[in-house]
């Protein structure tokens, strides 16, 4: 089945309606078909930044919606992911890709999911398709 790896920036762009990205965010996830698959680093990260921005109420509500959600698989990175993921860190040094980035990275080549909903350019630099960039 083919699925969309969901980063924090499109998840946080949806939510915040002050976003830059928002309306964007929006329009690409009212015409997606595409089951949504996000990982428990993402969501830690996602809640984190809603909760510091926007509130424990905006952040407890998106994070219930999310693991509610049947359209959204959350899985947890498994410790494979992690060691690559501090090798992919290691080696792209020029980058500033964060560990979670790398851990996104590494999930996305295990599952062999080729698209991501983000805005974040760090995933065409590893030549993902990023969606809706």
């Amino acid at each position: 089945m083919k699925r969309l790896f969901v980063d924090t920036g499109a998840w946080y762009a949806l939510v915040d309606k002050n976003d830059p990205d928002h309306k964007e965010a929006l329009s690409f996830i009212k015409n997606n078909k595409i089951p949504l698959l996000t990982t428990n680093f993402i969501f830690d990260e996602t809640i984190t930044l809603l909760r510091s921005r926007l509130g424990w109420s905006v952040a407890k509500e998106f994070g219930q919606r999310l693991k509610d959600s049947r359209f959204v698989s959350l899985i947890s990175v498994e410790d494979e992911d992690e060691e690559k993921a501090w090798e992919i860190f290691l080696k792209y040094k020029d980058k500033d890709f964060s560990y979670t980035d790398c851990t996104s990275f590494a999930v996305m080549k295990r599952l062999k999911i080729d698209f991501a909903f983000t805005f974040d350019s760090h995933f065409q630099t590893m030549k993902f398709n990023a969606m809706p960039l």
